[in-house]
Formats: structure tokens, C-alpha cells, sequence
């Protein structure tokens, strides 16, 4: 029973859903520039103001860059998960097969033994 546990907890992190430090710290920072771009845009519309040299929707441009850096890392940290639980469910696998071999040798010295 206890084995069975070890291997529980072992496979649920893996595909667990750990939120590091530095996760949180990003997220907040994407969440604060992307609604402060957005609010200072809106706010420069509705009060009228133009700022030389500055085109009127550059901030909502640079908010929808963020949102695509954003997503394009949250892919990559997807993939390096998924790498992760192929790579373990392989060695998991090659363990099996190597016992399944072990096992059909013993089943053969048995069945030679009168």
C-alpha cells in the first residue's frame, strides 16, 4: 500500500499543478502592464489628451504584445511539462518491459525444473 501511494504522489506531481514564486511574480506583472497600458489609453481618450510623438494606440498594441509574449510562455512551459511525464512514463514503461523479461525467464526455469 505504501508503494502505491509513493508512485500516487509521484505521478501527481508531475502533472500537478505547482505555481512556483517566480510564476506568480510574472503573472502579477504581466496583470499590472497590461491593465495599466490599458487603463492610460483609455484614460488619454476619454480626457482628450495627446501626447507629441506618441501614436494614439501604441499602449494597446504594446498590451496585445504582452498577452502574445504571455501565451507564447505559457506554451513553452506546457511543453517543458509534457517532456517532463513523456520522459517519466518512458522510464516507467522500459522498467515493465524489463520485469515482463525477468518474469518469463523465471516462468521458463520453472517450467524445466521437474
Amino acid at each position: 500500500m505504501a508503494e502505491k501511494e509513493k508512485v500516487r504522489k509521484i505521478i501527481g506531481q508531475i502533472g500537478g499543478k505547482v505555481v512556483s514564486r517566480r510564476d506568480r511574480i510574472m503573472n502579477a506583472i504581466f496583470v499590472v502592464l497590461v491593465g495599466g497600458l490599458f487603463f492610460f489609453d483609455l484614460f488619454r481618450h476619454l480626457a482628450g489628451i495627446h501626447v507629441e510623438g506618441f501614436p494614439p494606440l501604441i499602449s494597446l498594441e504594446i498590451a496585445v504584445l504582452l498577452v502574445s509574449l504571455k501565451i507564447i510562455w505559457m506554451i513553452h512551459q506546457q511543453a517543458r511539462v509534457y517532456h517532463f511525464q513523456f520522459w517519466v512514463l518512458n522510464s516507467i514503461e522500459f522498467q515493465m518491459n524489463s520485469l515482463g523479461r525477468k518474469i518469463g525467464q523465471l516462468e521458463d526455469r520453472l517450467a524445466e525444473e521437474p
